[in-house]
């Protein structure tokens, strides 16, 4: 499933190639994903122009001159297609992947759902051969109430997360600190990778109970000041590099993300620990049905 910097990239891709843009015409080609598609969906983005692309958590959010937004979770398999309009040619699924996370899947047009073309010529296809995705359309003044997002917690690269809060989070709980990181009431948008990257990098175990990041009357201590700054230095250097390449994801030129490359922990089990001065290996264990990679000797 994309993360935050993978969901990024795809929101980049997505805002260069929509906004300013009229949507022209929208083909739907079945009348569900995840979840069905919203009442009278065609009428509602026929004819309207895209303001902004943004992201909150892994959703991207098209704001609409109609006062909707268009909301898409790309689920485990979700992608998008970008193509420029060629009279007499079937672009569904034959356009440059620009932005994309799919589970190696090919690129057959029966696994095209969503074909939107723009009055700047481009088609925008939306593939989801597992259809783990889903699209909403929401009024944008109460989209923060709506079951969502209303419980998302604050945005780990905005400038909401502090190690205050982060501390008046934590303190009192008994949870892992994994777990913790990982409940998107908490910090929305971080998931497995990401996760265990910044732990590794705040030198904190996945083991360790959350509550240990707040001292006295919930304040801030040295680990949850440590933790603050991994998670914000891995989380922007994957937006830099394009995000990570696992199995399959693309960044929007095209090309693999990068940020697989600099994995100190992920996907590396039984492999030396790369700090410098640990002689550690790094072990795997599951953790709330998720893999946990971590270095049980600089990580305590």
């Amino acid at each position: 499933m994309p993360e935050l910097p993978e969901v990024e990239t795809v929101r980049a891709s997505l805002a260069h190639a929509l906004i300013g843009q009229r949507l022209e015409t929208i083909e739907l080609r079945r009348s569900d994903l995840r979840f069905p598609f919203p009442e009278r969906f065609v009428e509602r983005l026929s004819g309207r122009a895209v303001k902004a692309v943004t992201r909150r958590a892994k959703y991207l959010r098209i704001h609409l001159d109609s006062d909707e937004i268009l909301v898409v979770h790309l689920g485990m398999t979700g992608r998008f297609i970008l193509a420029p309009f060629e009279a007499g040619v079937p672009i569904a699924g034959r356009g440059e992947i620009v932005g994309t996370y799919t589970h190696e899947s090919g690129r057959l047009p029966q696994h095209d759902h969503v074909v939107l073309r723009t009055s700047g010529g481009t088609v925008v296809t939306y593939n989801d051969p597992r259809r783990f995705g889903y699209m909403l359309l929401l009024d944008a003044a109460t989209i923060e109430s709506h079951a969502v997002f209303r419980l998302l917690g604050v945005e780990p690269l905005g400038p909401g997360l502090e190690a205050s809060a982060l501390s008046e989070r934590a303190a009192g709980r008994r949870t892992d600190l994994k777990a913790f990181l990982m409940d998107q009431r908490n910090i929305a948008g971080l998931g497995n990778i990401y996760v265990c990257e910044a732990l590794f990098r705040a030198s904190l175990s996945p083991k360790r109970k959350a509550r240990t990041l707040a001292g006295r009357g919930g304040c801030p201590n040295d680990r949850s000041v440590r933790l603050l700054v991994a998670i914000r230095e891995v989380l922007e250097e994957a937006v830099a590099a394009g995000g990570s390449t696992l199995r399959d994801y693309r960044k929007p030129d095209g090309s693999s993300g990068a940020f697989q490359e600099r994995h100190d922990v992920y996907d590396r089990e039984g492999e030396r620990c790369r700090r410098p001065d640990c002689s550690g290996t790094i072990r795997r264990m599951t953790q709330a049905g998720r893999s946990t990679f971590y270095c049980p000797s600089c990580q305590k």
